[in-house]
């Protein structure tokens, strides 16, 4: 907790001392939960190998995709791009039938973490390793849809679905709720994920923020099934335990509030006047400064 610096410094180092004495035992336990939500259950995988000096991995301490992907602001984007990938009747055929994610929804969150992590921030190879498991699982991933099309994880055109949902999510989180960006720094954020996206399989991935966002907006075929409206619910009330459960509803109110409204109305997650803007912001932001608070920096090479 920072002391106001109108004050004298060795009053205000000693008033700053003593709070953080004082809230220790706050911090632990709100850390301890909000890390098991985080983090779900273990993998049983390794440590991550982070980028060195060496290997920078895939883009390296100096590009956007770190300086994004370390903000908070990335919990809201996630579960944003959970929201909207649904709408996808394909994509959201192949969670449905092949996904655990309403017995094991921490376990979910936990392996996506993980995979972010290692493209982001790990060597070469662990980042390839990553990419390549991804790859290996869709292989597996295939079936019919409730109204008889075929799907195929691997299909380019659900892969760049998915990509640029998650791409488009976590830059609108952080445009709203992290510091200031430019254009330039927007694009160039887009254009650094659309490698990754390419590399996943994807054929159809914009390399500027504008782009990816008119993509998104006028994507065709977006329809709300019966998969759809399930896997909402559970977005909006999931089966996590009571405690993690306050932060989860404000970070499921903010991912709503920067759905682009047409999706949002098809999605049956109505905008009620006035509260995104006087409640939701608000209480996102402080919430998101409290996690930061808690959790300290992250844990970066």
């Amino acid at each position: 907790m920072r002391v106001p610096a109108l004050l004298p410094s060795p009053v205000a180092r000693a008033l700053t001392d003593v709070s953080s004495v004082a809230l220790a035992p706050a911090r632990r336990v709100f850390g301890s939960v909000a890390r098991s939500a985080l983090a779900g259950q273990s993998s049983g995988r390794p440590d991550l190998v982070f980028a060195t000096e060496a290997d920078p991995g895939l883009f390296g301490p100096d590009s956007m995709t770190w300086r994004v992907h370390r903000d908070r602001s990335m919990l809201v984007g996630g579960v944003r791009a959970l929201l909207l990938q649904v709408l996808h009747p394909l994509a959201m055929a192949g969670v449905a039938q092949h996904s655990a994610y309403r017995s094991d929804p921490l376990g979910r969150l936990a392996r996506t973490g993980r995979f972010v992590a290692a493209t982001t921030y790990g060597t070469t190879p662990e980042a390839e390793d990553a990419i390549a498991l991804v790859r290996r699982v869709h292989t597996h991933v295939r079936g019919t849809a409730s109204d008889g099309r075929a799907y195929d994880a691997s299909d380019p055109e659900l892969l760049a679905w998915v990509h640029n949902v998650e791409v488009d999510s976590f830059l609108t989180a952080y445009r709203r709720y992290g510091p200031a960006l430019t254009e330039a720094d927007a694009d160039r954020y887009v254009a650094e994920m659309a490698r990754l996206g390419r590399m996943l399989g994807a054929d159809d991935v914009p390399d500027t923020a504008r782009g990816l966002s008119e993509w998104i907006v006028g994507a065709p075929g977006l329809a709300m099934t019966a998969e759809a409206r399930e896997a909402v619910r559970f977005l909006v009330l999931p089966s996590l335990p009571a405690r993690m459960l306050p932060v989860y509803g404000v970070i499921v109110a903010a991912a709503a509030d920067l759905l682009p409204l047409r999706q949002r109305v098809t999605l049956g997650l109505w905008p009620v006047p006035f509260v995104d803007p006087l409640v939701v912001r608000p209480a996102t932001a402080a919430m998101l400064g409290l996690l930061g608070w808690a959790l300290g920096p992250p844990p970066l090479p």
